[in-house]
C-alpha cells in the first residue's frame, strides 16, 4: 500500500483525483464552490451539459450504492455517458497488467473512476493512464466522501475553518481522508479510536508536518466534547476476517444520544453510509434532528460533478 503521502503520480497535464493530500487547499475549495453552484442549478432544473460527449469508465471491485449512482447520475446530467464495470467483467490485474488496462482504456474514454481494495492498484492505474483517474474508494482513503462531508458541514454549520470535528471508531480509510482534509481546510480533528485501530502513522505524520491540528485519543467523550460535528462509520467491512474481534473493540465507541449531548448544541451527525443502526450509531441519533446523513449522501452527487469538471475542464 502506498502511504508516503508524496504525490502518487508525477506531475503532468492530466488531473487525477487520488487523494486530498495531492491537491492544493485552493483547488479543493474551488471544487466545493463549484459543487454548491451545481447543486443550486439542479434545484432550479438547470443542468448544463458541460461535459457533453465525455465518457466515464467506472470500475468496481467493491459493491457500491452511493458511489455508483452518484457518479453515474453526475456524468449523465453533465451531458456525458458512463460505462460501469464490475471487476470480473475486465481483465484488470488478472489476465492483463494494470498498466496495459490503463493504456487501453485511455484510448476509449475520457476519465476512469476506480473503487478497489488495494490503494497501489489505483496509483498504478493513474501512473499509466493518459486520462484522469478518480479514487472512488480504496482501503487507504475515500476523498470523494470527505468532500461531500465538508460541503454538508458548511451548509448546516458554516465555514469549517477553525471548527472541531470528532471522529469516533475505527481509524479507517474515511478517517485518514479526514486527517488530510483537516490540514487542508484548517479545522481541528479529534479521533477517538481503540489503540489497535488508530490511523496509519504516516498519515498522522503528514498532517503534523503541515501544521495540522489533529489529536488521537481513546476516549469518545473527550473527542466529542464541544465538537461541531460527530462522525462515525461502520465497525466492520463486508467479509472482514476479524469482524468479531473488531466489534468487541469498538463496542464502547457507539455514537448515542448521551455522547451527542457532549457536543456543541449546534453540532451535526454525519455517517458515510451504509449504517448499522444499533452498532456504531443508535437509531435516535441517525434518525434524529442533528443527523444530516441524507444531505451528506445527496452531496456526493454534486461533489462528484465538480470533481469531474475539475479533472476534465480545469475549473
Amino acid at each position: 500500500m502506498t502511504t508516503s503521502l508524496k504525490p502518487a503520480v508525477e506531475a503532468s497535464a492530466v488531473r487525477h483525483f487520488l487523494d486530498l493530500a495531492d491537491i492544493s487547499g485552493s483547488d479543493l475549495r474551488l471544487i466545493l464552490t463549484c459543487a454548491a453552484k451545481l447543486k443550486s442549478e439542479r434545484q432550479q432544473g438547470r443542468n448544463q451539459p458541460l461535459l457533453a460527449g465525455k465518457k466515464l469508465a467506472m470500475i468496481f471491485e467493491k459493491n457500491s450504492t452511493r458511489t455508483r449512482v452518484s457518479f453515474e447520475v453526475a456524468i449523465t446530467e453533465l451531458g456525458g455517458q458512463s460505462l460501469p464495470f464490475n471487476s470480473n467483467e475486465l481483465q484488470l490485474g488478472r489476465g492483463e497488467t494494470i498498466a496495459d488496462t490503463a493504456r487501453v482504456l485511455s484510448r476509449y474514454i475520457d476519465a476512469i473512476m476506480l473503487r478497489c481494495h488495494g490503494h497501489d492498484k489505483l496509483v498504478e492505474l493513474a501512473a499509466n493512464a493518459s486520462v484522469p483517474v478518480i479514487n472512488g474508494l480504496t482501503e487507504y482513503s475515500h476523498p470523494c466522501q470527505i468532500m461531500a462531508d465538508v460541503l454538508t458541514f458548511e451548509e448546516h454549520v458554516g465555514p469549517i475553518a477553525g471548527k472541531t470535528i470528532a471522529w469516533i471508531g475505527d481509524g479507517n480509510n474515511v478517517a485518514q481522508s479526514w486527517i488530510m482534509a483537516s490540514s487542508l481546510f484548517n479545522c481541528k480533528l479529534r479521533l477517538a479510536c481503540p489503540p489497535t485501530l488508530n490511523p496509519l502513522p504516516e498519515v498522522l505524520a503528514w498532517a503534523k508536518a503541515r501544521g495540522g491540528d489533529v489529536e488521537v485519543m481513546t476516549s469518545p467523550e473527550d473527542a466529542v466534547r464541544g465538537a461541531d460535528a460527530v462522525i462515525t462509520d461502520t465497525w466492520v467491512s463486508m467479509g472482514d476476517a476479524h469482524a468479531e474481534t473488531q466489534m468487541k473493540l469498538l463496542a464502547p465507541y457507539q455514537v448515542n444520544s448521551a455522547l451527542m449531548k457532549l457536543a456543541a448544541s449546534s453540532a451535526i451527525f454525519l455517517h458515510c453510509l451504509p449504517a448499522h443502526r444499533g452498532e456504531e450509531v443508535t437509531e435516535d441519533v441517525i434518525d434524529g434532528p442533528q443527523s444530516k446523513v441524507f444531505d451528506e449522501a445527496e452531496n456526493r452527487l454534486h461533489v462528484q460533478k465538480a470533481i469531474l469538471l475539475w479533472c476534465l475542464r480545469g475549473i
